[in-house]
């Protein structure tokens, strides 16, 4: 049953047609013929003046003078896509020739018919078999918008997790990042991305896939760190009911949710070098082992990987796959460290501490003159991950300004503000003993090591010394 009217416009140029197609439908009150033009010049005029306004064209395919047949049929589909064409034609009463119908459906006619039926002097072709072409037309409209509104949506959305997941910077290493992201995302090519912790790594897979053609599939994210390695299989690929002890029902893997989409696989170096072997044909051919399951099945997915580890260097010492490492290395990413992009870090506090403050239904304080430099200065060991957890901090320590105790509170810095400054005053009239310089950065630099340990234990680890012998050079350097 039809819920609205279906608005014809009638293009021909023989009146006793035209009477015909009225005679036709004249019966049906919801197919209202709004308009009757005879030139396909002038139905182009039209449909440009009233776009969207007719749900079905019905139109000769030989009309007198100007565009007519597939020309018109394609003039139309490009000013109204959705609009639907019903093409009538004298050619023959049983057409048969298939080409002729494939070249008027790849113009854009919905369907083709004769204008000869039994009683041609009333009627144009079959009249029941006419008007449910009509309605089929007019339903098949309503589909396309529907579908048209819900790639609409899901574009949206995708709009929306790409401003939610922007990658903050204009820093040379930041702008050669983006440009790979572009180039990248209109590739199928797996995708290793290198970087230190914390950098941000997800976050370039999940750009990478929203600027993709998948963007519209699933994206799956996976720390192949955090699964236990004996369960690493099934996540990854499924089982089958009673396939072992425990297995009561059928479950998909992460895989087969990503069919057609991305998986990404974070901190791949953790991968169990046992199961890399299935990991490596679903990346050769598409084809999933699923535990139970006695024929593989094919997916399409697409893999980013991720690690902050020499993955290189664990081929060479047979920790990894050397064949699986080709495979995830096809394209190669490297996210840089907030060391290595400093002049991006007032840009990305800054977008924190609003993001953050808004969250918190607050304005974002100001900074007191010296504070950012320390942020600024600051090593960040734990990139970007420790900068959102320093911002957050930081909010719950200042009220109208951020000053630099409030900073140095947050970062967790035992050292004074006096710290922060270079302590090496080369002078040409205060040439210091190469001794006392040596003494000088080894004080210094213990002392920084310690600010950024919780215990002298952990600091004579990272130093690389036995604890008795840190506690020794300490204490000689004036620190204990």
């Amino acid at each position: 049953m039809i819920s609205n009217t279906i608005q014809i416009l009638v293009i021909e140029d023989e009146e006793f047609d035209v009477r015909r197609i009225i005679n036709t439908v004249k019966s049906h009150e919801k197919i209202i013929i709004s308009d009757i033009v005879s030139s396909g010049v002038d139905a182009i005029n039209l449909i440009s003046q009233k776009k969207n306004f007719h749900d079905v064209v019905i139109m000769d395919l030989q009309i007198a003078g100007g565009i007519m047949g597939e020309e018109l049929i394609q003039e139309i589909k490009k000013i109204s896509p959705l609009t639907q064409i019903i093409v009538v034609t004298k050619k023959t009463i049983h057409q048969t020739d298939f080409d002729f119908a494939n070249r008027l459906i790849q113009a854009g006619a919905f369907w083709f018919c004769t204008k000869y039926p039994g009683d041609i002097e009333t009627y144009i072709y079959q009249p029941t078999d006419f008007i449910l072409s009509i309605v089929n037309a007019y339903e098949k409209k309503q589909l396309e918008i529907k579908h048209l509104n819900s790639k609409k949506k899901l574009t949206k959305n995708v709009q929306d997790i790409l401003a939610n997941k922007i990658i903050i910077g204009e820093s040379p290493a930041i702008q050669t990042l983006k440009e790979q992201l572009q180039q990248f995302a209109e590739t199928n090519a797996n995708i290793l991305i290198y970087g230190k912790s914390g950098t941000g790594k997800e976050l370039v897979a999940t750009n990478i896939h929203y600027l993709s053609n998948r963007s519209l599939e699933n994206f799956i994210p996976i720390n192949c760190g955090s699964i236990p390695r004996e369960l690493i299989e099934s996540e990854l690929f499924g089982f089958e009911k009673g396939s072992f002890t425990g297995a009561q029902e059928s479950r998909p893997g992460l895989f087969e949710r990503a069919n057609e989409g991305t998986i990404f696989l974070d901190e791949i170096s953790d991968f169990p070098l046992s199961a890399q072997s299935k990991l490596l044909r679903v990346l050769q051919d598409g084809q999933i082992d699923k535990i139970g399951r006695k024929k593989s099945y094919k997916v399409d997915v697409r893999v980013i990987s991720a690690t902050n580890k020499d993955l290189e260097r664990m081929v060479t010492d047979k920790k990894f796959r050397e064949d699986l490492y080709y495979r995830l290395n096809v394209l190669q990413i490297y996210v840089p460290s907030l060391e290595e992009r400093r002049e991006d870090i007032p840009r990305l506090v800054e977008y924190y501490l609003n993001r953050y403050s808004a969250e918190m239904g607050r304005s974002a304080p100001g900074f007191e003159s010296g504070a950012m430099e320390i942020l600024t200065n600051y090593s960040w060991p734990g990139n970007i991950r420790q900068l959102q957890n320093v911002a957050q901090r930081i909010l719950f320590l200042s009220k109208e300004k951020i000053s630099k105790d409030s900073v140095i509170s947050a970062i967790g810095m035992k050292m004074t503000i006096e710290d922060h400054k270079q302590p090496y005053n080369f002078d040409m009239e205060h040439i210091l003993p190469l001794k006392e310089i040596e003494r000088q950065f080894r004080k210094d630099y213990f002392k920084f090591v310690r600010s950024h340990c919780k215990t002298d234990a952990e600091a004579s680890q990272k130093l690389d010394l036995a604890p008795p012998n840190y506690f020794r050079i300490s204490k000689e350097l004036g620190l204990k």
